[in-house]
């Protein structure tokens, strides 16, 4: 059962499930780096969904589709950077806000643009085209997860390397972190806070835009209402285990995208749609639980009482027995 489970079509699933997961989870690092929690990924990747259709259906090109996707969600996520920066909002309450913004905006230009409303599928919309790979064609697993896969499966993977070297090894990412970890000493070095956060949090939604276009122009060349389907509460999550880490935070995603792969698997074997759907969500609340118990035996190992004079006085004297024995 296990080993016919885990068949070439389900690595492949695993890479299409992870991309959109992988890249808002790279958004959220990056605002984390900067000091503002991002909640609105979820919002900002239906947003990018929604204007990747657009883009793609007006201009009969995917490449322009995913522009819009990069340009609508970074739009979008003007409301994060400066509600949480210039007016100084809870971006908390703003993220939440954000998303419940972006599901409602969505559904109601779906049926002023497109006059439908629901699903909207047109054969004037330019899906994402797969990158054959013959050389890796050959290869047991990489060769079905990654042979034929849009581009921005590709980038997702590049950028997650980009970002773990602008952010450990060059002079920009040690601004960046200064500005989340020390905004005032950042500030007294003449560091611009404000506008380190402003511009990260609008490039983080921009890669919020590429996990959208990977949603509606990837596998699949249609838009439904709310078709991101909580995968950008699942990155929220990814990045809350990776710890604001984008390697740590993208092996969080490969857990993720696995679960939902698995559940997809399952759905065509019979199983009920409502459980298989869950199986990301139950492997997130997992993944959360086991945290949580490593941190507290972490915590309570690190917060365990020094020893009191008296006690320090009698280990001294059975040392000192014991060696004289």
């Amino acid at each position: 059962m296990i080993g016919s489970l885990f068949t070439p079509f389900l690595f492949q699933s695993a890479a299409q499930a992870i991309t959109p997961i992988l890249l808002a989870a790279l958004a959220g690092v990056l605002c984390g780096r900067v000091g503002v929690f991002n909640l609105a990924l979820e919002g900002q990747m239906l947003a990018g969904a929604f204007a990747a259709i657009v883009g793609s259906f007006l201009a009969h090109s995917a490449l322009v589709g995913v522009a819009a996707a990069m340009a609508g969600a970074a739009a979008f996520s003007l409301i994060l950077a400066y509600g949480a920066t210039v007016f100084r909002g809870d971006p908390v309450v703003i993220g939440i806000g954000m998303n419940l913004l972006a599901s409602g905006l969505t559904a109601y230009l779906l049926r002023v643009v497109f006059g439908v409303s629901g699903t909207f599928s047109d054969p004037g919309v330019v899906g994402l085209g797969r990158i054959a790979i013959p050389a890796l064609a050959g290869v047991p697993v990489l060769g079905w997860a990654f042979a034929r896969q849009s581009a921005i499966t590709w980038a997702a993977w590049a950028l997650t390397a980009l970002i773990g070297v602008v952010l450990y090894l060059t002079p920009v990412g040690l601004r960046l972190r200064g500005v989340g970890e020390q905004p005032e000493a950042a500030g007294a070095l003449g560091v611009d806070v404000a506008r380190y956060r402003i511009v990260t949090v609008l490039v983080a939604g921009a890669l919020t835009g590429l996990a959208g276009a990977q949603l509606s122009l990837g596998a699949v060349s249609v838009f439904a209402e709310d078709m991101s389907a909580g995968r950008g509460w699942i990155a929220v999550v990814a990045v809350m285990l990776g710890r604001n880490n984008p390697l740590y935070a993208a092996a969080a995603c490969v857990l993720f995208g696995f679960a939902d792969a698995i559940g997809v698997n399952l759905q065509s074997r019979g199983l009920p749609n409502q459980l298989t759907d869950a199986a990301p969500y139950v492997a997130t609340l997992l993944a959360l639980v086991v945290s949580h118990r490593r941190r507290s035996r972490f915590s309570q190992r690190s917060r365990k009482p020094a020893p009191t004079a008296g006690e320090a006085a009698a280990a001294h004297r059975r040392g000192g027995s014991g060696r004289k024995a």
